[in-house]
């Protein structure tokens, strides 16, 4: 079988859906073993890119700027991936729609639908070529893959697809986040000048993730003399985002720390006194099974597929009352029983999602197009 996973979106971005390709792309090496797997990207400049994926094939493309030939597709369907990439038995695209493609079986990663159910948190030209081409893509494609149940559901009822092609591989997460030793967070910390117990929230500054409802829910912590740590780099509309931190009450104990590598990330998971996450909506929702990973009590929205993929290891909430907000995350705070037992609870949810099974699976479905 000769595979072909497109992996432009991890030349492009760090978060989302750049990571889940890098990540599945270094994982489904070792369960390609006896098949043919080519990365393809785009490369006008010759700059290459930093995954080694041992068996893997480059496809990297220089003759033209990829940003053209993406043009291109967006404006006349043309022309064919297949003159780019060359010829494969299945041809994987993991960043929502499928270019014009002529021959061979086509897998195409449709997250969520948050831009049909949420549109208000979209970017406007991204939500206006997501709805141009998703219901082609949708048809085209021999097999969909999403990352939840409840997302299944969703490409299910808002956009028309057969159910039988919809396949669920949930995400996974390094066996590097785990709970880190107290010498590791304290340097962590200092070197963020952190010096006091914190709040955590990790996710893009947008609309979506609900920053300034966060904000505010933290205003009514009086009995919290802490701070509210924020990890994530500024996205679309960021800017009112960062308004309200600046103009809040406690701006002196709100530390946004744009991006933060792995390793630092799980000595911040592993430090906080709880992780806190109001999302209107995720597919999938990485930094809550992260947190809960680094053993660190969470409380969450049940935005999207939050309640699913969370279970009964998280505070889980359905409305976005900041009274009930701020009282669930001091009993989180001051409740001993309860932290033990999110504590137990987090890290055995946060072990069913590994990477090596969502690679595993993926192949699964490219063979069953192929037969």
């Amino acid at each position: 079988m000769k595979i072909c996973l497109d992996i432009q979106p991890a030349i492009s971005q760090q978060a989302g859906v750049g990571r889940y390709t890098a990540m599945l792309a270094k994982h489904l090496g070792p369960c390609t073993k006896g098949d043919t797997l080519s990365l393809f990207y785009f490369d006008f400049k010759n700059r290459g890119h930093n995954m080694r994926i041992p068996g893997a094939i480059d496809i990297p493309y220089r003759r033209i700027p990829g940003r053209f030939i993406q043009y291109s597709w967006k404006a006349v369907r043309a022309p064919d991936f297949g003159l780019f990439a060359g010829d494969h038995d299945v041809y994987h695209f993991t960043n929502f729609i499928i270019p014009p493609l002529k021959k061979g079986k086509a897998v195409v990663s449709i997250h969520d639908v948050s831009f049909v159910r949420y549109p208000e948190f979209a970017e406007r030209k991204n939500l206006k070529y997501l709805k141009a081409r998703i219901a082609a893509t949708v048809d085209r494609a021999d097999a969909i893959i999403t990352i939840s149940q409840f997302s299944a559901d969703e490409i299910v009822d808002l956009l028309g697809a057969d159910r039988s092609k919809i396949h669920v591989t949930h995400l996974g997460i390094p066996e590097s986040f785990k709970r880190q030793d107290g010498e590791k967070i304290i340097q962590t910390l200092e070197s963020f000048s952190i010096s006091g117990p914190y709040l955590l929230c990790v996710g893009t500054l947008e609309p979506r993730k609900n920053y300034s409802f966060l904000i505010e829910v933290f205003e009514m912590l009086d009995k919290f003399d802490g701070y509210l740590v924020i990890a994530g780099m500024p996205g679309w509309q960021y800017e009112p985002i960062l308004r309200k931190i600046l103009g809040s009450r406690k701006a002196d104990r709100i530390r946004w720390l744009r991006y933060v590598s792995d390793s630092d990330l799980t000595a911040l998971y592993s430090g906080a006194e709880a992780f806190v996450f109001p999302s209107h909506y995720e597919g999938f929702g990485f930094p809550p099974v992260e947190a809960m990973a680094c053993g660190t009590p969470v409380v969450t929205s049940a935005g999207g597929s939050l309640a699913e993929v969370c279970g009964n290891a998280a505070i889980v909430l359905k409305d976005f009352d900041k009274e009930l907000w701020a009282e669930k995350i001091m009993k989180v705070l001051t409740d001993k029983s309860l932290r033990q037992d999110l504590a137990v609870k987090g890290p055995e949810q946060a072990a069913k999602y590994r990477w090596d099974e969502t690679a595993r699976k993926t192949v699964d479905i490219y063979r069953s197009v192929c037969k």
